[in-house]
């Protein structure tokens, strides 16, 4: 019996000495329950993704320096006797600079710690090039896969001697794509594989990684430990969900979605294969080389193996002595009960996006040192949706809003602003700006009093009257734009698209209806005041920019312009295609031209958490200079 914990936690990018402390904590939580072992995520003691801190030679030297320094400290601590699996940065000595090979030969790595040492390492051996992931600009790939052995307590107990247990190790995407690692497994014996992850969200994603985990476990004939990143990172966000299945593929434990967990699991695993065993690791000499070396990458010459993607894996193996936990130290300590494991309940699918939302803003707010937000409150539902996610984010008196009516508001967006400051018991105050459109129009000389030019002149000054009270106050200011109104150019630039993050970024119009009506049921079905008027979601979407403006005067109904931007932007379609689909060919023109025309303005909007398959920013990236346009067929 090998008892297994997965430390589902929270990094920060570039946060050594915080993340070292996340590391050694959780590690003693696992220790106080019983775990032999211990997997953190993907490179969870540097945060990821590092992007070009990859190629900075300090950091790297300082991620290695940090493993050892992790690794001594969870000894002192007495916490020496536990496996711990965690994620760093490494690079490859020996290799010479050449021309596409990414400076100092960085490595997206794992370490296995135990006994105050490094014992093993290894790295990703698959580099996803896809999506949001540059990897081949940032890494080179691994090419071993190792396999430590872990003495397993007997029947009777830690004072009968038992059998051991092999666990090999591999990295996220190496679980994901057809040989490597993974295909290696099976010949290696290893009877656990541990994955260290940093998989983030996106709609749909957790149904697609059950499957995964579970076939690869099958394919591997070894149970399965996939332990995920959580938290928000930029753009980024991820929901954790780690699972660990058996070799079968039956599930034994799955963590929650969206928050720090340790998932502890008891697994009945065959014991070691007979015959030569790894040599035991005995002497730090053996294992830890001086300080500024590389950390082991090797037990010993290794076995190489086919690795089914035309390349070969060195299986390198360690035996672990059996370190007890000192008397008092770890046992003496209650053991942490989460009062929901080892499956966590699952969310449905609108209230996964509007966690991802959540997270994603409050990390964003957290990790770059903000206390507050502030952001526009129109009465509409677009701005009534983000502040009500920031107050979930933050806390509401952590939210500051500003009502700008102009001549042209209607009575019910002030009404319903301060409705909805009510409901929550945010921070609000009023700035009427028409005196101040007024006086800009002044100074501009012969300045039209409407058309396009007037109407964005009004959101102009409501984003300077932002960007003032932020500077003034310290907030960080967020957009409410929704991922309709920036696919399609549909907002002011250096105006309502003025801020530092975008909660809605990646949200079509209809979803914010929809994520505002569950926002709502929610607070019903827990006995408390719906966040949103009613009103807000329920009248027609206006800029109010011009007396009796509507949406639609400018846009198609929005179900189906996200019908259709969720098949161009989305999908990639072509113009034939999208006709093909059923979208109305006229329409299809129309859009494509407004989706095209408004890149310079995408790349100039804040960032914002990515939910969908292809978001604007880290997804979808095209020229902003390009003449390229679809040609409608026939």
């Amino acid at each position: 019996m090998l008892r297994v914990g997965l430390a589902q936690v929270n990094a920060t990018v570039g946060d050594l000495a915080g993340n070292s402390e996340i590391i050694v904590e959780w590690t003693r939580r696992a220790a106080a329950r019983g775990a032999r072992v211990v997997v953190f995520p993907e490179m969870a003691l540097t945060g990821y993704p590092v992007e070009d801190l990859a190629l900075r030679a300090s950091f790297v030297e300082a991620s290695i320096a940090a493993v050892r320094d992790v690794a001594e400290r969870l000894n002192v601590e007495g916490l020496g006797g536990v496996a711990v699996v965690v994620g760093y940065l490494d690079r490859r000595a020996g290799l010479a600079p050449r021309t596409g090979l990414p400076a100092g030969a960085p490595l997206d790595a794992a370490a296995v710690l135990h006994g105050g040492r490094v014992v093993i390492t290894s790295a990703k051996h698959h580099l996803p090039n896809y999506g949001v992931f540059d990897e081949f600009r940032y890494f080179v790939p691994g090419n071993t896969l190792p396999v430590f052995r872990v003495p397993v307590a007997g029947a009777g107990g830690a004072d009968e001697p038992g059998e051991a247990v092999d666990v090999a190790v591999a990295i996220c995407e190496d679980l994901w794509q057809d040989g490597g690692p993974v295909a290696v497994c099976r010949h290696a014996g290893a009877a656990l594989l541990v994955v260290p992850n940093a998989s983030p969200y996106e709609r749909g994603k957790d149904d697609v990684r059950l499957d995964l985990v579970q076939r690869r476990a099958r394919e591997a004939g070894a149970a399965l430990a996939y332990c995920n990143l959580v938290g928000g990172q930029d753009e980024l966000v991820f929901d954790g969900d780690s699972i660990l299945v058996s070799a079968s593929g039956e599930v034994v434990a799955r963590g929650p979605q969206f928050e720090e967990a340790l998932i502890i699991a008891d697994l009945e695993l065959p014991s070691a294969q007979a015959g030569p065993g790894p040599e035991t690791v005995a002497d730090e000499r053996d294992i830890q080389p001086a300080a500024g070396g590389s950390l082991p990458r090797t037990s010993g010459a290794g076995e190489a193996v086919d690795a089914g993607d035309g390349t070969a894996i060195v299986i390198e193996r360690v035996a672990l002595p059996d370190v007890p936990q000192p008397a008092g130290d770890i046992s003496g300590m209650p053991g942490e009960d989460d009062g929901a494991g080892p499956f966590w309940p699952r969310l449905d699918d609108l209230a996964e996006v509007y966690a991802a939302l959540v997270l994603g803003t409050a990390d964003y707010v957290r990790k770059n040192g903000f206390r507050s937000v502030l952001l526009a409150l129109s009465g509409g539902i677009d701005s009534a949706l983000v502040a009500t996610i920031a107050a979930d984010a933050v806390g509401p008196e952590n939210v500051h809003v500003i009502l700008m009516p102009s001549k042209w508001s209607s009575d019910h967006s002030v009404t319903d602003a301060e409705d909805l400051v009510e409901r929550q018991g945010i921070n609000a105050r009023t700035i009427a700006i028409q005196s101040i459109v007024d006086a800009f129009r002044d100074g501009l000389g012969d300045f039209p009093v409407s058309g396009l030019p007037a109407e964005n002149l009004q959101s102009r000054v409501r984003g300077v009257i932002n960007m003032a009270v932020s500077n003034n106050e310290g907030h960080l200011v967020l957009t409410t734009g929704n991922k309709s109104e920036i696919a399609t150019g549909y907002s002011t630039l250096y105006g309502d698209s003025a801020g530092g993050f975008g909660p809605i970024k990646d949200v079509l119009k209809t979803l914010v209806w929809d994520l505002a009506r569950w926002r709502n049921a929610e607070a019903e079905r827990l006995g408390r005041t719906p966040p949103i008027p009613a009103n807000s979601i329920d009248k027609p979407p206006s800029a109010e920019l011009a007396p009796g403006q509507l949406d639609t005067d400018s846009l198609p109904d929005y179900a189906v312009l996200d019908a259709l931007l969720d098949d161009y932007v989305e999908k990639d379609m072509g113009s034939a295609e999208l006709i093909a689909a059923g979208h109305d060919p006229a329409l299809v023109q129309r859009v494509i031209r407004l989706v095209d025309l408004a890149e310079y303005k995408r790349r100039q909007y804040p960032p914002g958490p990515k939910i969908s398959v292809k978001n604007f920013g880290r997804d979808r990236r095209l020229p902003i200079t390009s003449r390229w346009r679809e040609a409608l067929p026939g």
